[in-house]
Formats: structure tokens, sequence, C-alpha cells
């Protein structure tokens, strides 16, 4: 059944992992608080194979510690086709229909003292009303209504605090919904009028929220800054209902790992100290990190590969991971060929090589895409790098700086011609207009307009 299950997940377009993952399930979860909690454990149920059973099993009980009749009927679903002997395969009806019951009833009330607050005008209860209801339309699976809500509090905010407030919701309705501009869109609006001590507690929520956004983007770079940015000195109760710790190591280490040189990764992330803190809880990102920029390239891979399986089970990283490992192999292979103008291929064979796939088909491919700029000699099995020519560029950048030169020079000739024939318009004083002074028709594509008599 459980086979059946995952070939139905990968005909939808599901990732499936059939190694086992290095973390424990219940110490893995407890990190988080919130709605990610089941979208985690869902996640894991879809797609591990050796953990699919106790996933959806902890899914199932982690939705009926909510109001989500949808997540629960999806978790059931899943575990009645992957174990349908297990006892949560069933589902409750009872529950169910009190449940749904509960949330037409708390709906219909939410919404006629909302109506109420309006009808006395209260600026503070229209807000709290508004903010109940969307926490409530939230809690049940209605993200649409319940971003909404929360907008419409936007108005009757009196107080910092009531912006940032406004903030999250909105920013975590927009993070389960994966709208990724939005979410910037939203942090933009959060900041400004905290007290010093209010900004440091955000300041790692805003940057690991804007991190995620940018991975959401693939804007590797701009998520790779933002995640070494958080600080590490701020509880993660702060924002534990977004990502833990050790994911803003995990993130943060692979993103830099895939978008940035060896200086860069030594002065952002080894010498980072508030980084620092967070890698002590995913040691084997800071030794990838520390191997590349000591030059040890397999090394360096051979560890990433050892996490592969935990990273292709995150919710965030998993339809990544095969472009960001691709990008620091390709870095690893540009950066191992640097010191040498030829290498042999069984050399690169025994470097970088992967069983399913030979490494010179994807330094072909690398030369292809203009990465790698070097020749493979396929008779002698050498790979011949193609160094630049300096003299040539030289001469390119001697020429480009000799036509600019020109341009320039051509330029202030025209303009000294016509400000010596008098054609220059000039604007008039506290008006809009301006004249043309002196005649001469045949000018008028030459003529400047002169901002400084205005």
């Amino acid at each position: 059944m459980a086979e059946a299950f995952f070939t139905m997940v990968e005909n939808q377009g599901g990732i499936i992992v059939r190694e086992v993952p290095k973390f424990d399930l219940d110490l893995y979860i407890q990190n988080y608080k919130g709605r990610t909690r089941f979208d985690r454990l869902y996640l894991i149920g879809r797609s591990s194979v050796p953990l699919c059973v106790d996933a959806l099993k902890a899914a199932v009980a982690e939705a009926k510690r909510g109001r989500d009749l949808h997540r629960y009927r999806e978790a059931v679903e899943c575990l009645r086709l992957a174990g349908p002997d297990e006892p949560e395969a069933t589902f409750d009806q009872d529950w169910m229909d009190a449940i749904d019951a509960s949330n037409k009833a708390e709906f219909v009330r939410l919404t006629n003292e909302l109506k109420g607050y309006k009808n006395n005008l209260i600026k503070e209860s229209i807000r709290m009303g508004h903010e109940d209801l969307g926490k409530h339309l939230e809690s049940i699976g209605e993200l649409t209504g319940a971003a909404e809500a929360y907008t419409k509090m936007r108005p009757d905010v009196s107080t910092p605090k009531q912006v940032v407030d406004v903030g999250k919701h909105l920013v975590r309705v927009s993070l389960q919904r994966r709208e990724w501009g939005l979410v910037s869109a939203h942090l933009s609006k959060m900041g400004g009028g905290q007290s010093p001590e209010d900004e440091k507690t955000l300041q790692p929520y805003t940057r690991i929220v804007q991190g995620i956004a940018s991975l959401g983007l693939e804007r590797f770079q701009e998520a790779a800054m933002s995640f070494l940015q958080a600080n590490s000195d701020v509880a993660s109760s702060h924002y534990n209902e977004i990502a833990s710790p050790n994911d803003v190591a995990v993130y943060g280490g692979l993103l830099a790992l895939a978008s940035m040189d060896r200086e860069a990764l030594q002065e952002k992330v080894l010498d980072n100290a508030s980084f620092r803190a967070f890698l002590e809880g995913e040691p084997h990102i800071r030794r990838a990190v520390t191997q590349f920029v000591n030059g040890r390239y397999s090394q360096c891979i051979a560890t990433l590969e050892e996490y592969r399986t935990d990273y292709m089970l995150d919710i965030y990283l998993q339809k990544h991971i095969p472009k960001i490992y691709a990008e620091i192999r390709s870095k690893c292979i540009v950066q191992y060929l640097i010191p040498f103008s030829r290498v042999k291929l069984d050399s690169m064979q025994a470097a970088f090589g992967r069983p399913d796939k030979p490494v010179e088909d994807e330094l072909v491919q690398m030369i292809k895409a203009g990465t790698l700029k070097a020749r493979i000699n396929t008779i002698d099995r050498l790979v011949t790098v193609v160094s630049p020519n300096p003299r040539l560029k030289m001469q390119t950048e001697a020429l480009e700086a000799a036509q600019n030169y020109e341009k320039q020079a051509i330029d202030r000739l025209r303009r000294m011609g016509i400000a010596a024939a008098d054609l220059e318009f000039k604007g008039r004083k506290g008006g809009a207009g301006g004249n043309i002074i002196g005649a001469g028709q045949g000018f008028q594509n030459d003529l400047i307009y002169d901002e400084s008599m205005a």
C-alpha cells in the first residue's frame, strides 16, 4: 500500500526521498510552534518513505489539536493510503461534526461583534474585531479571508506595536500561501517607530522571513545575506513559528556556499560572531564552509551529500536543493581547476565523480553554459583550462577608454558650440516655461534645457 501511495504522490509532482534522514522526528518538530508544525509533518509524510507513517500520524494528531478540518482530512486520506491499519487512518466523524459546528458558531459570533464595534465607531475595538476574525479564519484554513481581515486592521492601528502585529499576521498568511512578493511588501511596512529594544527583538524575525522570501524567488545571494544578518542573541520563541535556529544555520550556510566566493565566506560566515552561534547547532555546515574556504572541495561536497536527505524534507528548501547543490558543485569544480593549466579527467572523476553521472558530462554542461572556461581532450583525457589573454584584455580596455573619451569630448564641443551660438533653452524664474534665445532653426535637435537659470 505504501508503494502505491508514493507512486500516486510522484505522479502528482511530489518529491520522494527513500533514504533515512539523520534527524529524529519528535525532536525535530519540537523546534516549532503554530501552523508550520503541521506543514512540516505533512511534507515529511508525503515525501519520506522511512518516516511516512510516523509523520502522517503526528500530522493527524497535530490537526486534531487545531480547528482546520481541511488539513485533518488531507492527513487522514494520506494515512489511509500509506498505513490503512493504523487507528488514526479512520475519520473521527463526531469530532469533525463538533469542530465544524463550533467553527460556524464562532464565525457568526465574531462577525456580529465586529458589526457592533463598527456601529459604535470605536477604532480600537474595530481593530481587535478584525484581528480576532482574522485569527479565527486563519485557524480554520480560510487564508484568503484571514488576509482580508488582517488588512482591514491597518486603518485603525495607533501604535508601532500594532503596526508590527498587523505585519506579522499578513507575513504569516503570505508565507503559507507562498506569495513571496507580498511577504517582502508586508515586511517593508513593519519598520520604524519601535524602541531600540523592540527593534532588536524584531530584527531576527524580519531577516529570517526576508531570507525565506528571497529563497522562494531563487535570489540566493540576497537570501544568504538576510540569514547571515540575523541576530542570534534573541530567543527563538520570537520566530519559531517560521523557522528554528538550526534552519537559519542551514539556510544561511548552504546559500552562502552557492553564491559567495571564498573571501566572502570567510568574512561573512566563519568570522561572523552572530551567525557562528547559529552554526553551533549545525556543525556540519560550518565544516563544509571551512572545507570550501581551505580548498578541500571534494570533502565539502561529500559533507553536504551526507545531509541531502534532511534538506530534501524541508518545506522551504526541498524544491531548491538540486539547484543549490548544482551551483555549489560548479563552484567547487571551477575553484579546483584555477591553479592548473590542465588536469586529467581521471583525477576529476576521482574528486567529483558520481555513480549516476560521469564528471565529463558535467564538465561539458558547464562549458556550454559558460560557467567553465576550458576544453576537453577526449583522446588524451585531459581538461585544459582556457586562460584569459592579458594583452587582449588590456587592449580592449584601452580601446573602450579611448572611445569613451572621444564621446565625452564631442559632447563638450557640441555644448560649447551651442552656448557660443546663444541657442540654449533657459527656464524663466518662477515659471514653467522658457524662451529660445536666438534663431537658427536648423539646430533644434541640439537645443539644451538649462535648469541653472530656473
